[in-house]
């Protein structure tokens, strides 16, 4: 469960309007305490099935300067239970399908959708969301009006998105999705990430440079 791109994005962009924040799937905690960096009101719950991830998340929270605001539980989204309304949920999903289970390690298992399908994560996170909350996402572009279709059947109303280029000349490959129960005027944006390998666009520095020791 190393540090990806998609996570950095995500803990960088999503927005918090309360306290209370769920990270599902939070793998090493990354987006959680990018997050707990950000928001110094927050108070984090992330929830991971993977035993190894778990372990680690937890030792990288106990080592974090707000481990006081952040918590973790070993568990699945569909089996998590609280009397929480949370401010903001976000998670990096499942992305693909492995089709052969006894051939998949950690990292499949984080993109495997047989562990958490987009309907079951949305469904959850509408019952989980504060009436005036957040929900945001990193999924792949062409699953975009998939996941969006799921949403609205749970009453979660698209409010700001961005698409994301590894460069000026490669196709969109992912979209961060913020979500509301409230109809607004959606923001929209394109992020490119490179100008050429490991020389990064204006755009990614300033969205990220709070989290990189070298930029």
């Amino acid at each position: 469960m190393k540090v990806g791109t998609d996570g950095v994005l995500l803990g960088a962009w999503a927005d918090c309007l309360g306290k209370d924040v769920l990270d599902i799937g939070t793998g090493t905690g990354l987006i959680s305490m990018m997050l707990a960096q950000r928001f110094p009101q927050s108070q984090i719950d992330a929830i991971e099935i993977d035993e190894n991830a778990y372990y680690q998340a937890k030792e990288n929270f106990e080592n974090a300067p707000f481990q006081n605001r952040l918590s973790i539980y070993f568990t699945s989204l569909q089996t998590y239970k609280t009397d929480k309304k949370y401010d903001l949920i976000v998670s990096n999903p499942p992305f693909f399908t492995v089709n052969d289970l006894n051939e998949f390690d950690a990292r499949k298992q984080a993109r495997q959708e047989e562990t958490l399908t987009f309907s079951d994560l949305l469904k959850k996170t509408a019952l989980l969301l504060n009436k005036d909350g957040l929900a945001s996402f990193i999924i792949p572009h062409d699953r975009m009006l998939e996941f969006c279709a799921i949403a609205a059947e749970n009453a979660l109303k698209v409010s700001k998105t961005t698409q994301i280029k590894g460069n000026e000349t490669s196709p969109i490959k992912r979209v961060l999705l913020e979500f509301s129960f409230e109809e607004k005027e959606i923001k929209e944006n394109l992020l490119t990430i490179e100008v050429e390998r490991h020389q990064y666009t204006e755009d990614y520095i300033n969205l990220t440079k709070d989290f990189y020791l070298k930029m």
